[in-house]
C-alpha cells in the first residue's frame, strides 16, 4: 500500500504520496505554485527559474517547492509576503528579457507565462527593469514547429525530454543573457537528428515551441 503524508499548505490540509516535493503535491490537490522548469517525470527537479518559492512553518526563509520533500505535519504558505516577494522579483527579472507580443503570439491561450504573471499580479507592459532582448532569427526549418530563441526562457523542459527520448537534439549553449537551448552548433532544427515527435513544443512554457498548424496538446 502506497505511503501517504498529511500536510497543510494554504490553510487547506491535504494528503500526498510520500516522497513527493511540495511543488507537486499542492499542485495535484488544487493550489497553484508558479513554475516554469519542472517536469513530474524527471529524476531530479531542475530549480533553475526560481519561481516557486513558499514559507514553511520551522524554516527561517522562504524554500523552493520543487526541492522541498513534503513531510507529515508540515504548514507551508505559498502566499506569504517573502515568498511573494522573490516569486516576483525572479519573474520580472525574467520577463525583462522576453518580447511582449501575447496578441500575435501562437502560444497566447496556453502561455505559462500569462498564468504566472495573473498569479503574482505582475504587470507586463509596467517592468521596472531595463527592457533588453534578443533579436534572433526563428527557426522555421523543421515541418511540424518554429522555433523562436527569443522567447526562450532557458527553463530546461524542452533539453529533458528530447534527452530522455534518446535524440538528444536539443541542448544549452552560450552563457549569460545569450544561454538559450538550441542544436549542436546551432545548426537548424530541420537539419538536425529530430523525430518530430512534438513532445518538445507541449513542454514549452513560453511560445518559443510552437506547431505550425493545430495539433492536439
Amino acid at each position: 500500500m502506497m505511503k501517504t503524508v498529511s500536510l497543510t499548505i494554504d490553510d487547506k490540509q491535504i494528503e500526498t504520496q510520500a516522497g513527493n516535493t511540495l511543488l507537486w503535491a499542492a499542485l495535484d490537490n488544487g493550489i497553484y505554485i508558479p513554475n516554469l522548469c519542472s517536469l513530474r517525470h524527471a529524476a531530479a527537479p531542475a530549480a533553475s527559474c526560481r519561481l516557486c518559492w513558499v514559507e514553511v512553518e520551522g524554516k527561517a526563509q522562504p524554500v523552493t517547492a520543487c526541492t522541498e520533500i513534503a513531510a507529515e505535519g508540515m504548514v507551508a504558505n505559498t502566499r506569504g509576503t517573502q515568498a511573494l516577494r522573490l516569486a516576483r522579483n525572479g519573474f520580472e527579472l525574467l520577463m525583462a528579457s522576453h518580447p511582449i507580443e501575447c496578441a500575435r503570439c501562437a502560444a497566447l491561450h496556453v502561455c505559462e507565462l500569462l498564468k504566472i504573471a495573473g498569479h503574482l499580479n505582475v504587470k507586463l507592459n509596467k517592468n521596472p527593469y531595463r527592457k533588453l532582448v534578443h533579436h534572433l532569427p526563428i527557426d522555421s526549418s523543421n515541418p511540424l514547429f518554429n522555433y523562436d530563441p527569443n522567447k526562450c526562457v532557458v527553463c530546461g523542459r524542452c533539453v529533458s525530454i528530447c534527452r530522455e527520448r534518446g535524440t538528444g537534439v536539443l541542448g544549452f549553449a552560450h552563457r549569460g543573457f545569450d544561454r538559450r537551448a538550441t542544436t549542436f552548433y546551432d545548426e537548424l532544427i530541420g537539419d538536425s537528428a529530430c523525430e518530430q515527435c512534438g513532445e518538445c513544443v507541449r513542454a514549452c512554457p513560453s511560445g518559443a515551441l510552437t506547431f505550425k498548424v493545430s495539433v492536439n496538446v
